[in-house]
């Protein structure tokens, strides 16, 4: 093998480029001697690498231009449809549902006693509401919607289910407002609220979910709270479940209490407010606020006193009141037994209302204080006129007597008040005319000036004014009862309001159970004055105080039970066969007592009645007699009336033949 090397193949290269053509000399305008000549241009050489061309955008752009063209006309077409073609009917179906009116409750007004202590307020609740048209299979896209949201709210309200489905479904399909339940609290509204919001947040991201509360919506209202419970029930009736006043003074003031209803109209979706639409609203005007003459105190006394009186008796029910003689103004009416004004339910319909204006009964005994202030006005006899009593009196048609078998008693015209004696009022008011038929019609007069067969005044719902016939109308027998309290019907206020009369020196003021009012500003308007009327002199009335007085104060007298010490007590017992509402016949007895301290001073009347006790005694001056007793020891206390310190009078009771 030789050791020489094979000579090397020369392998062409990359070209060279072209060497840049220098710039001639200045002046010259050709090469220069000696110069290369220039390389004619030719192809690339062998190997160079090939240079890529794009190709024209211009097809791709038609092709997109034009699909964006049939998106834009799909648009256009669907807009007209929209604003143009169907206009008139998606504006209608939007503004049905997006719309709702709605009623603004107004507050109802306050009821508060004399010192502005609450008897009756309201707190913040809620009518729960829907739109039936919203559970339509077309709005919901469902066919069981009312029954669904049924199902859902039924619980919560504790309503019943088919009861709301009825409600949701209406007979009228285009029914736009229904209430479901009426003065719900703030706590089953935002039950509700929070499910119906749960639902619309599900439904947002859930297909197979439908909202089926979008349609229940809430009404601000208040619901009537009493809370005292039973206290005053009587008085201030209570509120049906459409917030109506409906009995006592709730009804008597419904259009003030009430204020007036204002309206609201707004955007929702979905069951939700759309703030940014605007809404139209109507405030509502908020009712005044009653201020009562009634102390809650003294009522809380009288009340307490008459229910512990009633039960131990076995009565049917009892009543007493507390007036101001002065102003007439009642402090107190108490009946018993009574009812829960927050739940009726299980309130005895009996019960309802108030007794004490709205029963009718014949007064007995406590209505001869009239008959002798007859006799006294018309000097027919004074307090020391003697009066021979006999066991037995026959006149007309019967043979009266007294409440008991007694010898012949020789009474002053004081002593006849002061035992209460059935024949001696029948021979005073003899004498107050030459005949008996003249006789009956000066009492009858004075029977009507002190309030009989009247309105007391008050105004107030049910009352009633008792009975009073005309003396040419009386029977036999009524010319010689109704001297002494029966064939003569009353209720409490009137007799109450007899003795109040006495006690402000023979003038009558009507009775008042209002003081005033407060309006939406803040101000408050006393009530009118009550209209006042002279019955008797202040003499006679003063006289009768005294006669009264010996009817607590002296051993012979039947109202001995009602003595407070230290203080001068002026009252009358009453015991009167009582008429059944039931049978329209006698059954039974009306127990009773009426009075005022200080004799001397007058400030307080107390008037109590108990309508046929069965246990026990049924004497006015034994079971009334101590309930008149505790309830004016408490009154004077409570208004701190001070004794007088003066002493009776002490007028004779009897006489020796």
């Amino acid at each position: 093998m030789s050791d020489r090397q094979p000579p090397r193949r020369r392998v062409p290269g990359p070209a060279r480029p072209a060497r840049p053509v220098r710039p001639a000399a200045r002046g010259r305008t050709g090469p220069g001697p000696g110069a290369r000549p220039a390389r004619r241009p030719g192809g690339p050489r062998p190997g160079a690498p090939k240079t890529i061309r794009l190709g024209s955008p211009r097809p791709r752009l038609r092709l997109v231009g034009v699909g964006l063209t049939l998106v834009m006309l799909a648009f256009v077409v669907r807009l007209v449809q929209v604003q143009a073609v169907d206009a008139s009917t998606y504006a209608g179906k939007a503004e049905r549902n997006r719309y709702v009116g709605q009623v603004l409750a107004a507050e109802r007004g306050e009821i508060t006693d004399r010192n502005g202590v609450a008897l009756a307020t309201s707190e913040d609740a809620y009518d729960i509401t829907a739109d039936p048209t919203m559970f339509a299979p077309d709005e919901l896209k469902i066919d069981d919607g009312p029954e669904q949201a049924a199902a859902l709210l039924a619980p919560i309200l504790g309503a019943d289910q088919e009861d709301l489905v009825r409600k949701l479904r209406p007979d009228n399909p285009s029914l736009r407002y229904v209430k479901l339940a009426g003065r719900q609290t703030p706590q089953v509204w935002k039950q509700i609220k929070d499910l119906r919001s749960a639902l619309a947040t599900k439904s947002e991201t859930d297909g197979s979910t439908v909202n089926v509360l979008a349609g229940i919506f809430s009404v601000p209202t208040s619901k009537r709270v009493y809370p005292n419970n039973e206290l005053a029930a009587g008085i201030l009736g209570w509120v049906n479940a459409e917030g109506k006043g409906s009995g006592g003074v709730e009804l008597q003031l419904e259009d003030r209490l009430a204020g007036e209803e204002g309206k609201i109209r707004y955007a929702q979706s979905g069951g939700r407010l759309v703030p940014t639409a605007g809404s139209t609203e109507t405030p509502a005007v908020p009712g005044d606020d009653i201020e009562l003459t009634i102390d809650r105190d003294i009522q809380w006394a009288a009340q307490n006193a008459i229910s512990r009186q009633v039960e131990e008796s076995a009565a049917d029910r009892g009543y007493v009141i507390v007036q101001d003689t002065r102003t007439g103004e009642v402090l107190a009416m108490a009946n018993a037994p009574g009812f829960d004004p927050n739940d009726l339910s299980d309130a005895d319909p009996r019960t309802l209302g108030n007794a004490a204006l709205q029963d009718a009964f014949e007064p007995g005994s406590t209505a001869k204080v009239l008959s002798m202030a007859a006799v006294l006005e018309e000097n027919a006899a004074t307090p020391g006129t003697h009066v021979v009593v006999p066991n037995r009196l026959h006149r007309g048609d019967r043979l009266f007597k007294d409440d008991i078998d007694h010898p012949t008693w020789y009474l002053t015209l004081n002593g006849v008040l002061a035992k209460s004696s059935n024949i001696g009022t029948i021979l005073a008011t003899g004498q107050l005319g030459k005949t008996q038929g003249q006789a009956n019609k000066v009492l009858y007069d004075y029977l009507r000036k002190f309030g009989l067969g009247s309105h007391t005044g008050l105004g107030f719902p049910g009352e009633t004014k008792g009975i009073l016939a005309p003396p040419d109308q009386w029977s036999t027998s009524q010319q010689y009862t109704i001297p002494f309290g029966q064939g003569v019907s009353v209720n409490a206020m009137q007799a109450a309001s007899v003795y109040s009369t006495i006690a402000n020196g023979g003038v009558r003021i009507e009775p008042t159970l209002v003081r005033g009012s407060k309006g939406p500003d803040g101000r408050f308007t006393p009530a009118p004055k009550p209209e006042k009327t002279r019955v008797v002199s202040e003499k006679t009335a003063k006289t009768l105080a005294q006669m009264l007085e010996s009817v607590v104060d002296d051993e012979e007298g039947t109202g001995t039970k009602a003595r407070i010490p230290g203080y001068r007590v002026a009252g009358k017992t009453g015991t009167a066969n009582r008429v059944d509402p039931a049978t329209g016949k006698y059954h039974g007895y009306t127990s009773s007592f009426a009075g005022f301290a200080p004799a001397d001073k007058p400030r307080i009347t107390v008037y109590c009645v108990i309508q046929n006790a069965t246990q026990g005694s049924y004497f006015g001056g034994q079971i009334c007699g101590p309930v008149f007793k505790e309830v004016m020891e408490f009154s004077l206390k409570s208004l701190q009336v001070p004794p007088t310190g003066a002493a009776p009078a002490a007028l004779p009771v009897t006489f020796k033949p």
